[in-house]
């Protein structure tokens, strides 16, 4: 397979959104048996396309992509024979691995010797945002993401696709979470924002939990979150998934309307996205703790606005005092 080939097949799984990385051969000593400029398409279960050198090759070149894939960074490893008098034959190439300078270098410590150098650039698929909801939320939200490189999948009871241009897809049934995961592999390592707003917010909090996403976050006030986390719960879901929901949910901006939710929100997303800790939005107070006066009625303000605005549903109670911000903003 030439070269030309290799980047053929890249294209193709590119196109599909599936992570890969193209691995390109730097230098050889004999008796390896692949070129400088050799390529091979990798993905996390092995080569596919072109050719990078034997098997000797092939374990440390498996685990050096698994790695770039998880980090996105790209590497350039060094595979050598083994030192004798320092590596015990029973090590794999994987096994003695060291870092030299900005090098990975594994042991060979099977007998074709030869020494590969390659190139390790991994192409990750793009993080993809699912939002739960038909809500002027949900749809702002929708809006903003892709301008942040997060592609869009909506997924709400009988929505309108027209009210979500900027989406990839709009799915319009909340039931069955495990056949929308089997039809919509990209779904696989995505975030979720469950955006119901009042509207089936059950439905749309089991369906995120269903979903193979990576973390979960739930638009609503503390203490809604709680009585609904304990329904949950007491429905057989997971205890350890339903902790795992992000609610409230977003930064604390002071946001008010849907379109600052969404910005508030988004920014906890990509936060999550870089791997940043980011604060918490909201902290419950013991109820012996003082409160600031300010920071109180600042939170009731936006409290009101909000939930003025969310048709409450059947399934709780309005609670007496809130617990903080709605939207965690």
């Amino acid at each position: 397979m030439n070269a030309r080939q290799v980047l053929e097949a890249a294209q193709r799984l590119q196109q599909n959104d599936q992570a890969f990385a193209l691995v390109s051969v730097l230098r050889v000593e004999a008796p390896a048996s692949a070129r400088p400029g050799d390529k091979a398409v990798v993905t996390a279960d092995g080569i596919i396309h072109g050719w990078i050198g034997g098997g000797c090759a092939q374990p440390a070149v498996l685990r050096t992509v698994r790695e770039a894939l998880a980090d996105g960074r790209s590497r350039v490893i060094r595979i050598a024979p083994a030192d004798a008098e320092k590596t015990d034959q029973s090590e794999t190439s994987i096994d003695s691995k060291r870092r030299l300078e900005d090098v990975l270098e594994f042991g060979m410590t099977c007998h074709s010797g030869g020494i590969l150098e390659l190139f390790v650039d991994p192409i990750v698929a793009r993080t993809q945002l699912t939002i739960i909801g038909d809500t002027p939320l949900a749809a702002a939200l929708c809006e903003l993401a892709p301008r942040v490189g997060l592609p869009v999948t909506v997924i709400a009871h009988h929505a309108d696709p027209g009210r979500f241009p900027a989406a990839d897809r709009v799915l319009t049934d909340d039931e069955d979470g495990p056949g929308i995961a089997r039809q919509q592999p990209t779904l696989d390592g995505c975030f979720i924002v469950v955006a119901t707003q009042g509207r089936r917010d059950l439905q749309g909090l089991r369906l995120a939990l269903s979903l193979p996403g990576r973390q979960t976050f739930f638009v609503a006030s503390a203490r809604k979150a709680q009585v609904l986390k304990a329904a949950l719960k007491e429905a057989g879901e997971a205890p350890d998934q339903v902790d795992a929901i992000v609610a409230p949910a977003g930064q604390l901006l002071g946001a008010q309307t849907p379109e600052e939710i969404a910005l508030s929100v988004l920014a906890a997303v990509v936060a999550a996205r870089r791997g940043q800790t980011m604060p918490p939005s909201y902290t419950p107070r013991s109820p012996s703790s003082p409160e600031p006066q300010v920071e109180r009625q600042v939170e009731r303000q936006i409290e009101s606005q909000i939930e003025s605005q969310i048709e409450r549903p059947a399934e709780i109670a309005p609670p007496a005092r809130a617990g903080g911000s709605c939207c965690g903003s």
